[in-house]
C-alpha cells in the first residue's frame, strides 16, 4: 500500500471545462458547515442527514464509466467532483471510493494496440490500404496499471478548479487485515483530512487476487474487501464517517428487481428486511452487485455509518444527486436501524387509494352520511378542537417564528366551528348528486349506447399552512367526491390537525372506509411529496403564494391546482355611490386582511381625487388602522404622500394595501392585467353599461360588480365547502368545490360490435343520435 500526496497544479489543455461546470463556490462560502457529532450511533432520520461532517462517496463502474465501458463518462464525473468540493468547502470531510481505472486503461490500451497494428501494417504492406483490425482481450490488471494515473490526474485537474486539493490512495484487502498497514492508512487519512484534502481510495486492482466466492461480511470487526462496495464500508466505519453514499446505476433498493412489473423502490430499509427483497443481476460494469451494496451498507449502518444507495447515472438527478442526499431530500434508498412507529407514506398513500376505491363505490346517501356524521362531531366535540387549538396558538407565539397573518389563521372559534358544520351539512345535500352522474348518452349505433359519467380524480394531496379549518373542509369535499386524501398540515397546527383528523376518521368508520383519509405526520417534506407521481394524482395547495410556488415548482408530473398569489383589486368608479364605496371597500380590506380574497390594490377614478367620497374612503382606512402604500400615479398627485409602493403585485395578507389612480375603466382594466393575479376583482359603479364591460373583460376567476371581494369563497357561493381557489384556465377555475373534485369515463356497451362492421363494406352505420338523460340520472 502507498499513499500519495497529489499537489494542485492547473488545467491541463487537453481538458476544457462548459460554463455549467465552471460555478464559482464562492457563493457557498456563507453555508460553512460547523456541527461536530459524536460517532457511534447512525442517523434515524433522513432530515437528519445534513450534520453530517464526514462523509465516503462510493462512485460504482457504472457510474463512472461510460456506456461503451471504454472510458469515463466525463460530463458525469464533473458535475460530481463540483458537488463534492462545494461540500467540501462548506467545512464538511469528504472522500471518495472510486472505479475507473480498468475503463480508463482499457481505452489507452485499446488505442495503443490500434495504433501499434496500424504503423505494422504500413511497414509490411507499403501500401496505404490497411487489413481490418481486432483488439485481443486486455486483462483487467493490465489495464487497471494503466488507467489509474489517468484517472488520477483527470480527478486532481477537475478538482483544482475549485481550489480543492486530492490525494491518491491504493489499498488491498491485505491492506486492512496487517494492523501496521492498517493504523499507517488510518493516520495517513486523518492527516489528509486535517488539511482540507479529498482522498481518491482505490482498490490496487493492479495486483489484488480475484475476489474468493463466499468471503462474505462476516461481523463488525471483519470485511472482506473484494470490491469499492466493501472497501466503501470498511473505510467509512474505520474513519468514523458519518455518511456513506454508495452511487450506482439504479435508482436505490427494489423489493424486487428493477424493470419487472411490480418492482417498487424502497424509500428506507432496515436490518432484518434482507429477505423482503429479490435481487437482479448486477450492473453492466463492476464485479459487485446491488446484494453486495446492501451487505456492504448494513455492515456499515452496524459500523455507526448511515448509508444513502442511490442513482449517479440519471442525468436529470447527477448535477445534484449527493446535494440532494445532504440535505435530506429523498433520494435513493436510505438505511436506518430506526424504524418509524406509524406507517410511511407510501404505505399510508397505499392504504388511502385503496379504501378511496371502496368511498366511490359507496351509495351517494351513504357519503352523505359520512359527511353529516363529520357535521355533528364538530359540534359535539367543540371544546376538545378549541383546546387544541390553544395548544397550538400558544407555542406558535412563543416561538417567535411566525407572522401574526399567519397566528390570525391559525386561529379556530366556536363560530367559526358552527360555520364549518353548516357549510358539510350543505355539501352533504349536493354530494347524493356526484360521482356516477350521467352528463352525456349517445346512441352510436343500433345496440351501442355509450355514456360519459362523472368519476372521482383519485387520490388528492393538500398541503396547508396554518389554517385547521381546511382540514374538515378539504376531508367533507374528497368524501362527497369519493376522493382518497393525504393531508399535510404545518406544524404549527399540529395538534389543532390531529384531533380535526380523529374526527374525520371516526365518521369514515361509520362505512368501514377510516383509511380513505390520511394526515402525514411524519418528516416528510413537501418536495418529496410532490415526487410522489406513480402515487398522486393532484395537488392541492392552501397557503401563502410562496407555498404555493415552491409546489409548483417541486411537482414533477403531478398537475397543481391553485393560485400562486391573491393581489385582488377594487375599482372605485367616477359613477359610484359613496355608501357602496366606503362599505364594500371596508370589507373587502378589513373583514379578514389574511384572506387570499382580501382586497389588496384599490384603484380609484382620477375623478374622485379629492372629492367628498375620495377623503371618506381614506378617512376610514386610516379611522381601521390600514397601512397605506402610494401606486407611482397616485404619489404625484400628494405633495405629502404615503410610502410609496415597492411592487404593484404585492399581496399584504395584512391591514396593508396599495392605492393607484386611473384615467378609465379601461385604464383600470389594463391595470389589472398587468398587475393582478386572476384571483378575484371588483367594479364599484351605479353605470350598469361599465361594469357589464368591466365583468366582461376582465380575465379573472372571480368578477364582481357592487360587491365585497370576500364573496370570492365556497361556502359563500353555495358549494358546501372549497379545496381552495384556483386560477388556472383547465378543468376547474375559481372557488373549487365538489364539482371540481370530479373527472369523467366513457363507457360504451355494445352486442358483440366491431370497427369492422363499419367500414365500407360493413353492415353497420354509425347513428351519433342524442338520447335524453332524465334528472338525476345516474350509472
Amino acid at each position: 500500500m502507498f499513499a500519495r500526496l497529489a499537489l494542485c497544479s492547473r488545467l491541463p489543455s487537453r481538458i476544457r471545462q462548459s460554463n455549467a461546470f465552471l460555478v464559482s463556490i464562492r457563493a457557498f462560502s456563507q453555508a460553512k458547515f460547523s456541527l461536530p457529532r459524536p460517532h457511534g450511533k447512525s442517523f434515524a432520520h433522513r432530515s437528519e442527514l445534513k450534520q453530517a461532517k464526514r462523509i465516503v462517496v462510493k462512485l460504482g463502474s457504472a457510474v463512472v464509466t461510460r456506456g461503451d465501458e471504454c472510458g469515463l463518462a466525463l460530463g458525469r464525473l464533473a458535475s460530481i467532483v463540483e458537488q463534492v468540493a462545494v461540500l467540501q468547502n462548506q467545512g464538511r470531510e469528504m472522500m471518495i471510493v472510486t472505479s475507473g481505472a480498468v475503463a480508463f486503461g482499457r481505452q489507452r490500451l485499446r488505442h495503443e494496440i490500434l495504433l501499434s497494428q496500424s504503423v505494422r501494417q504500413a511497414l509490411h504492406s507499403g501500401q496505404n490500404q490497411l487489413k481490418e483490425m481486432s483488439v485481443p482481450v486486455l486483462e483487467a490488471r493490465a489495464c487497471a496499471a494503466a488507467g489509474q494515473s489517468g484517472l488520477m490526474a483527470l480527478y486532481e485537474a477537475m478538482f483544482t478548479q475549485y481550489s480543492t486539493c486530492t490525494a491518491q490512495i491504493l489499498v488491498t484487502n491485505l491492506d486492512f487485515h496487517d494492523e501496521q498497514k492498517r493504523r499507517n492508512l488510518n493516520s495517513t487519512l486523518h492527516e489528509l483530512l486535517r488539511m482540507n484534502i479529498v482522498p481518491i481510495i482505490n482498490t490496487n486492482d493492479a495486483v489484488v487476487p480475484p475476489p474468493v466466492p463466499n468471503s462474505d461480511l462476516q461481523g463488525v470487526n471483519v470485511i472482506s474487501i473484494k470490491d469499492n462496495d466493501s472497501l466503501a464500508a470498511r473505510l467509512a466505519v474505520e474513519m468514523k464517517a458519518d455518511l456513506l453514499i454508495a452511487l450506482s446505476d439504479v435508482e436505490g433498493l427494489y423489493d424486487s428487481p428493477p424493470g419487472t412489473d411490480d418492482a417498487k423502490l424502497i424509500d428506507i430499509f432496515y436490518p432484518g428486511d434482507q429477505q423482503s427483497v429479490k435481487y437482479g443481476s448486477k450492473s453492466r460494469v463492476g464485479i459487485g452487485g446491488m446484494e453486495a451494496k446492501v451487505k456492504a451498507a448494513l455492515w456499515a449502518l452496524q459500523g455507526g455509518t448511515s448509508v444513502v444507495i442511490a442513482n449517479g447515472t440519471n442525468p436529470k438527478v447527477t448535477g445534484h444527486v449527493i446535494a440532494d442526499i445532504v440535505e435530506g431530500k429523498k433520494v435513493g434508498t436510505f438505511f436506518s436501524e430506526v424504524k418509524p412507529a406509524g406507517p410511511t407514506v407510501e404505505q399510508q398513500t397505499e392504504m388511502a387509494r385503496h379504501a378511496g376505491r371502496t368511498l366511490a363505490s359507496l351509495h351517494p346517501e351513504q357519503r352523505a352520511e359520512i359527511i353529516c356524521c363529520l357535521a355533528e362531531l364538530l359540534t359535539e366535540k367543540k371544546e376538545e378542537i378549541l383546546n387544541a387549538n390553544r395548544r397550538d396558538m400558544e407555542l406558535a407565539s412563543a416561538s417567535g417564528l411566525f407572522s401574526q397573518p399567519l397566528i390570525n389563521r391559525l386561529s379556530l372559534s366556536t363560530a367559526k366551528l358552527n360555520s364549518l358544520a353548516i357549510g358539510l351539512r350543505q355539501l352533504s345535500v349536493s354530494s347524493r348528486d356526484s360521482v356516477g352522474r350521467v352528463l352525456r348518452r349517445t346512441r352510436v349505433a343500433n345496440n351501442l349506447e355509450l355514456e360519459q359519467i362523472t368519476v372521482p380524480i383519485g387520490v388528492l394531496l393538500v398541503i396547508f399552512e396554518s389554517r385547521p379549518d381546511c382540514l374538515p373542509q378539504v376531508s367533507a369535499l374528497a368524501i362527497a367526491s369519493g376522493n382518497a386524501l393525504l393531508l399535510k398540515g404545518g406544524k404549527e397546527a399540529a395538534n389543532t390537525n390531529r384531533i380535526l383528523h380523529q374526527l374525520t376518521q371516526e365518521a369514515l368508520s361509520i362505512h368501514g372506509v377510516a383509511d380513505a383519509i390520511q394526515l402525514v405526520s411524519t418528516r416528510e417534506e413537501v418536495e418529496d411529496l410532490c415526487r410522489l407521481d406513480k402515487m398522486i394524482d393532484l395537488i392541492i395547495p392552501r397557503g401563502s403564494s410562496q407555498l404555493v410556488r415552491d409546489i409548483q415548482r417541486a411537482a414533477k408530473g403531478i398537475p397543481v391546482l391553485g393560485h400562486s398569489e391573491g393581489v385582488c383589486h377594487v375599482y372605485i368608479d367616477s359613477e359610484a355611490s359613496i355608501d357602496k364605496a366606503i362599505d364594500i371597500v371596508r370589507d373587502s380590506k378589513c373583514d379578514y386582511p389574511a384572506a387570499c380574497n382580501a382586497m389588496e390594490s384599490l384603484l380609484i377614478h382620477r375623478d374622485l381625487l379629492r372629492t367628498p367620497i375620495f377623503d371618506q374612503i381614506i378617512d376610514m382606512l386610516r379611522t381601521e388602522h390600514v397601512k397605506i402604500h402610494a401606486g407611482p400615479r397616485f404619489a404625484s398627485y400628494l405633495t405629502f404622500s404615503p410610502s410609496e409602493v415597492k411592487s404593484l403585485r404585492t399581496e399584504y395578507g395584512d391591514l396593508e394595501c396599495c392605492i393607484e389612480v386611473v384615467d378609465s375603466m379601461q385604464d383600470a382594466v389594463d391595470h389589472i392585467h398587468k398587475y393582478g393575479s386572476s384571483h378575484t376583482d371588483v367594479i364599484i359603479t351605479d353605470n350598469e353599461d361599465t361594469a357589464e364591460q368591466f365583468l366582461q373583460q376582465v380575465d379573472s376567476a372571480c368578477v364582481f360588480w357592487n360587491s365585497s371581494s370576500r364573496f370570492a369563497d365556497g361556502y359563500r357561493f353555495g358549494l358546501g365547502a372549497e379545496v381552495g381557489i384556483s386560477t388556472a384556465r383547465i378543468h376547474a377555475r375559481g372557488p373549487v368545490g365538489l364539482e371540481g373534485l370530479l373527472t369523467t369515463k366513457w363507457v360504451l356497451r355494445g352486442e358483440g360490435h366491431t370497427v369492422a362492421d363499419f367500414s365500407e363494406q360493413g353492415s353497420m352505420k354509425y347513428l351519433h343520435e342524442n338520447i335524453p338523460i332524465p334528472q338525476g340520472s345516474f350509472n
